[in-house]
């Protein structure tokens, strides 16, 4: 059986889309992931610091998110959601590691070692941690992908339905209608 040679990749330019800069990082083209880095760094931090106060936080799961970009880009599948959806999918995701910081991982001294402060996590950590490890969770990855983005983008990134149907690139009636099948959906797979 005969491998296809890989199709060469056009070097990335300001004219490139998104899609074809991803092509072009995969190939190992680091003027494509400056190009990408400068077309949605700006938005991605902006929306990020509405969920956390604390600029370098940010700042480290920006940089976070395009050194996972740069090392996952061939992941990147070409559908009808924008990149910029699966690029803000790695954002929170790098932002909430951040935030869970060194408290959340597993242990490795004494119990001595930490400090002895009690903090309660927000209402935020709590649905996100159970999406990770639930039943939600499950019952996410069973919708279809333009049902799954939906619910991701409003209900655990909380953008609003116009903000979503804009960053998923589909008409604000429609998502409106896929919302609601989700939600349908989802209390049928959580009953």
């Amino acid at each position: 059986m005969r491998r296809k040679r890989p199709q060469p990749v056009p070097p990335a330019s300001e004219q490139s889309s998104d899609a074809e800069l991803l092509r072009a990082i995969a190939a190992g083209q680091t003027a494509a992931l400056r190009l990408l880095h400068h077309r949605h760094a700006g938005w991605l931090r902006a929306r990020l610091r509405r969920r956390c106060a604390d600029p370098d936080v940010v700042d480290a799961a920006i940089q976070d998110t395009f050194v996972a970009v740069w090392k996952d880009a061939h992941r990147y599948e070409v559908t009808a959601a924008d990149a910029a959806a699966w690029l803000w999918t790695i954002a929170v995701r790098r932002l909430l590691s951040a935030l869970r910081g060194p408290a959340h991982r597993w242990l490795s001294g004494p119990a001595a070692e930490l400090p002895d402060v009690a903090t309660t996590p927000s209402a935020e950590e709590l649905v996100l941690l159970g999406v990770e490890h639930g039943a939600l969770g499950p019952a996410l990855d069973r919708l279809s992908p333009e049902l799954r983005h939906l619910i991701e983008a409003t209900a655990l990134d909380g953008l609003s339905v116009r903000e979503a149907a804009k960053l998923l690139g589909i008409p604000e009636g429609t998502a409106k209608t896929r919302l609601m099948r989700a939600r349908t959906r989802l209390r049928e797979l959580l009953a």
